[in-house]
């Protein structure tokens, strides 16, 4: 097992790598989905938060021994750019990486956990929700930065950045992060980023007239062009679910 830990807890290592080892034996489950697990653990007064990655098919087990980094090594990499731009995500702690004779078998990262007050999936959930159009709006300002400073987060998506309440406004914090670019974008990548996020159109609305203002562009084009986006986006992913439905039907 290949395994590296954050310098700051570079002493805490047998604890960190005993957790990763036993990883199906203990620890608390919090989500079990289709391709990840995570749980966690009580460690060193804190709590660890480890995701195992789905153990990849026989050529994703090559391509990540010899081609490309494990979603693992990527995560713990990404959290520690994007903190070095001041950009919230979960500390990150530690990645390990287990290989077989074919290559890349099981990989784990490991964050402190945040605990958060939302995601962005519950401002869609409730119309209602209190301050809404506030979280919107310094939502819309973090994704901004993360911009502006050259990073694109691919999974831009409603649960993939947790909001807390802070005594003045929200922090927010990325998690999922083994899908990144790092570069300049165009108006229209930045704008394209906004898709996946909502299909109200009132929100959208709020996000598009903050990031006209930020981006110093008229209301209207960035207006169009996001919902524009946004529809296209909402458009084939309930198209791709209908043929899902209608291969698996038995399921």
């Amino acid at each position: 097992m290949n395994i590296k830990v954050n310098p700051k807890y570079a002493s805490q290592i047998t604890e960190i790598t005993d957790i990763f080892v036993n990883f199906n034996k203990s620890g608390t489950l919090l989500g079990k989905g289709n391709r990840n697990k995570i749980k966690l653990f009580s460690w060193g007064g804190k709590t660890l938060n480890v995701k195992a990655f789905k153990i990849p098919n026989l050529i994703n087990t090559i391509a990540y021994t010899y081609f490309r980094k494990s979603k693992a090594k990527r995560s713990f990499e990404n959290a520690n750019y994007l903190l070095s731009y001041g950009i919230g995500t979960p500390e990150p702690v530690a990645f390990a990486e287990n290989f077989s004779l074919l290559g890349l078998k099981d990989s784990y990262y490991a964050s402190v956990h945040q605990e958060c007050d939302l995601t962005f999936r519950e401002l869609i959930s409730n119309p209602n929700y209190p301050d809404k159009e506030t979280i919107l709006k310094e939502f819309t300002q973090f994704t901004y930065k993360l911009h502006e400073n050259g990073i694109l987060f691919k999974d831009h998506s409603p649960g993939n950045t947790l909001i807390k309440k802070e005594k003045v406004g929200y922090s927010f914090y990325l998690v999922d992060l083994n899908r990144m670019e790092f570069r300049s974008l165009s108006l229209e990548e930045r704008i394209s980023n906004f898709s996946r996020l909502t299909p109200k159109r009132e929100m959208v609305k709020t996000m598009s007239r903050e990031y006209a203002k930020l981006y110093n562009a008229d209301f209207d084009k960035i207006d169009e062009l996001m919902w524009k986006k946004t529809t296209a986006f909402q458009n084939q992913y309930y198209r791709k679910k209908k043929v899902k439905e209608a291969l698996f039907f038995w399921k």
